[in-house]
């Protein structure tokens, strides 16, 4: 899955992913074509993956999806790309940029009880000793923790703009309101209510859920926020097992809600996030393809694909020096 690209160019990107769509998709936004490597898989589960140019004085990008189809775990994947990294820093890369949609462990920034690991700080600690320069990833878990945990120059993109176009077209002239499913995704909603403000021209307001989490179990389902006729669109960095999520849908209709938009921009869905195409579940689902893991069965129409490839070749392109029109620049930039 690879096509010809100059050897003069002083900017190269490898795309590590398998699937063809998003192969593509990026080639297209990019308007270049993507740099040739050889994969190779061993009988025992060991890999070898090398660049079929040179990468000696150029400034590299590898754009690798961490969390996919069951066929090759996350780990799989993050031991491709840091590897990857790795090779390319032998051969003289000058810069190299690990294009990562979705950062996995990212969930993981503190401990929360006794003798808990900090999954994040060990995740930066792999990538940097392989000889990362840069990260791009997309709407983490806890940003201050991220930049907390890397060390090397971080690039924070958000789907917000994707979420609220998206949001826009289902508004059908409904008063709108925005809602954290918890008060640590108060700041991610708040930025999601500020671009729907301004692309309308009444008033977007706020709420979000009590929620709690113990031993695994979610509790709390007091509103604080007035929801009743609204359309009320829910904004979260991820949906995994749908609870959460269908927790916050539910009291939105408690509260009155004459419609509820789920919004996460990275669909994991994880066993039993089926549960969020019953009855009970939201009137539409909003996620991206920043992973590539399938729909649970059972899903309908309620749910849409929201494509971050066209973001992705932006941010590349404008990191390699050539000039970009983002309506949605990263948040440190």
């Amino acid at each position: 899955m690879t096509s010809p690209q100059s050897t003069e160019a002083t900017s190269v990107v490898f795309l590590l992913d398998e699937d063809s769509d998003f192969f593509a998709a990026l080639t297209q936004h990019l308007g270049t074509g993507l740099a040739p490597f050889e994969l190779r898989d061993f009988e025992d589960g060991e890999h070898k993956l090398r660049p079929k140019i040179s990468v000696r004085g150029r400034d590299v990008y590898i754009v690798h999806r961490l969390t996919g189809a069951p066929a090759l775990s996350t780990n799989d994947r993050l031991v491709r790309l840091l590897f990857f990294i790795a090779t390319l820093r032998d051969l003289g890369a000058a810069c190299i940029t690990a294009v990562v949609p979705y950062l996995p462990y990212a969930r993981k920034d503190r401990r929360t009880k006794s003798w808990d690991p900090l999954n994040q700080r060990y995740l930066a600690q792999l990538f940097e000793a392989m000889g990362v320069d840069r990260l791009v990833t997309m709407d983490v878990h806890n940003q201050a923790g991220l930049e907390n945990a890397f060390r090397c120059e971080v690039i924070h993109l958000e789907g917000r703009r994707l979420m609220a176009e998206a949001v826009m077209e289902e508004r059908d002239g409904l008063p709108l309101v925005v809602m954290s499913p918890d008060t640590g995704g108060v700041k991610r909603a708040e930025r999601l209510r500020e671009m729907l403000q301004q692309m309308s021209d009444d008033e977007v307001s706020m709420a979000f859920l009590e929620k709690r989490r113990s031993e695994g179990e979610v509790s709390g389902d007091a509103v604080i926020g007035e929801l009743r006729g609204r359309l009320v669109v829910i904004m979260d960095d991820l949906i995994a097992g749908g609870t959460t999520m269908l927790r916050a849908v539910e009291a939105c209709r408690h509260a009155g809600a004459a419609r509820v938009i789920a919004c996460a921009t990275h669909g994991l869905f994880a066993s039993g996030s089926a549960v969020l195409f019953e009855r009970s579940g939201p009137d539409r689902l909003f996620y991206t393809n920043t992973v590539s893991r399938p729909l649970p069965e059972g899903a309908d129409e309620r749910a849409r694909l929201l494509r971050v490839e066209p973001q992705l070749a932006r941010t590349i392109l404008a990191l390699s020096g050539q000039r970009v029109d983002d309506p949605d620049p990263p948040l440190n930039h």
